[in-house]
């Protein structure tokens, strides 16, 4: 406890880390502050008991990343979306696209270039997506009263505007942070969003421990599910923490009168290279079809259909997401990492794995221990997103077709089925980038430290972040 002490007021006495701490807080703040200005037109008490109908739906999964804001229809209700959404698309667009991948390719340049495209997409993205709301808005009601007090152009036009500035502003907010504060911005704005559900998620278990809601078993079920996300949190702090050292040995080479390399080191590989990526990924993929059968309620049965079989905790929904974090996994480890290039390195300085030949084994061997890392790392990432959200909303092995689905009905457990229904706001994925995020801002806090030869926040070793 000295130690973090110490550590907390080490940050403050330097000043250009006590400014950048600071300026990080206070975008934050602003961003907060954003979340108690609605949208001009709307009312939003009708809008609230929309939401409160439909958890577990699409919406739910867009007020996560907005932080809230959605299910108040705040300024700032589209979030980080549209910016996460138009990076995945240029991700995928650079594998096909030969300009994009000359564009990574040139550095530091060609990344600002890529990025300067993202944020127009942004806007893109922003517009239609504010264009869709208006409409949906416009559509529903709730009680025979409308959500929108004076539907019309001039409400289309005005919610167009205003969510659209309020999403490029929130983009703006986490470059500054990223630029002169401490930590990746659009990451803590993330971040910043999901924590501010903790006071609600707290108030929630404790009215069902006044109510007594699951009878005698209340006080037990309250403590498995305390203890349960404590060893969820842990599991997720030594599984991004680790790594697969893979030992390299570096030959003796005579410069002049000096005799460089001969030492041994290590390449180390993350068991979870790709971070919170392919489940936000995955997580945004599946808002799309679950945001056309919203649209398309009550105009077309097939969509609509389909959206409540790829609603959460349903069957087609778990073996989707599963799918798409691996597929993620595999594809943000293939962009980021390069065996041949790296193999090629290695032997241009004089580096080699020992038992392993130069060049193409070598290539190889390491890309072969990165697909089993990479397996792995999907496997625990879908194992700790569905784990929570199971808790949640149950699996719904009872809507598969036929006999299957008759069977469990009869034979499963309910709490397996239909959940414990604890409104928990940490799911798998919010408590993934809780977690995540908080190991990268400390392991930078850290490194500050550090670097003006002062202590960390452990007494032993050095925290490691995810990257």
């Amino acid at each position: 406890m000295r130690k973090l002490v110490e550590a907390f007021r080490n940050i403050f006495s330097t000043p250009d880390l006590r400014n950048r701490v600071l300026f990080m807080l206070a975008i934050l703040g602003v961003y907060r502050l954003g979340a108690f200005i609605p949208t001009p037109g709307i009312n939003t008490e009708l809008l609230e008991q929309l939401f409160n109908q439909n958890q577990g739906s699409v919406l739910g999964m867009i007020d996560l990343f907005s932080g809230g804001n959605f299910r108040r229809l705040t300024i700032f209700a589209l979030g980080i979306m549209p910016y996460i959404t138009a990076a995945i698309i240029l991700e995928l667009m650079v594998v096909v696209w030969p300009y994009l991948e000359r564009l990574q390719k040139e550095g530091d340049l060609g990344r600002r270039k890529i990025t300067q495209y993202t944020r127009y997409l942004t806007i893109i993205l922003s517009v239609f997506q504010s264009f869709t709301i208006a409409l949906t808005l416009q559509r529903e009601s709730l009680s025979g009263q409308s959500l929108v007090y004076h539907p019309g152009v001039r409400f289309t036009l005005m919610t167009i505007l205003t969510l659209t500035t309020g999403s490029a502003f929130i983009m703006w907010l986490g470059e500054q942070i990223s630029d002169r504060g401490i930590g990746n911005g659009m990451s803590l704005i993330i971040f910043a969003g999901i924590v501010v559900g903790l006071p609600r998620a707290v108030g929630d278990l404790w009215d069902k421990a006044r109510t007594q809601q699951w009878g005698s078993f209340t006080p037990i079920a309250l403590i498995a599910l305390v203890v349960l996300m404590a060893a969820v949190v842990a599991f997720i702090v030594f599984v991004e923490s680790g790594q697969r050292r893979i030992p390299v040995q570096y030959a003796k080479r005579v410069m002049g009168r000096k005799v460089m390399g001969g030492q041994m080191t290590y390449l180390p590989l993350r068991v979870n290279s790709g971070g919170v990526i392919p489940p936000i990924f995955a997580s945004s993929l599946l808002t799309f079809p679950q945001t056309l059968g919203l649209m398309m309620k009550n105009r077309s049965p097939f969509f609509e259909k389909f959206a409540r079989q790829i609603s959460w905790g349903e069957p087609l929904y778990t073996l989707i997401y599963v799918i798409l974090i691996v597929f993620f996994a595999f594809f943000y480890v293939g962009i980021i990492f390069n065996p041949t290039e790296l193999a090629d390195n290695m032997r241009k300085y004089g580096g080699f794995i020992p038992g392993i030949r130069p060049g193409r084994n070598t290539s190889e061997h390491i890309n072969r221990i990165l697909t089993r890392l990479t397996f792995v790392g999907g496997a625990y990432l879908a194992v700790v997103c569905l784990l929570p959200e199971w808790l949640i909303s149950g699996i719904h092995l009872q809507h598969m077709p036929g006999a299957l689905g008759t069977w469990f009905d009869n034979h499963m457990w309910r709490f397996v089925l239909d959940g414990l229904g604890v409104q928990f706001y940490f799911g798998g994925t919010s408590l993934l980038i809780v977690v995540g995020v908080a190991m990268d801002t400390v392991q930078q806090l850290e490194a500050q430290l550090v670097m003006r030869n002062y202590d960390g926040f452990v007494r032993k070793g050095r925290v490691r972040s995810r990257r």
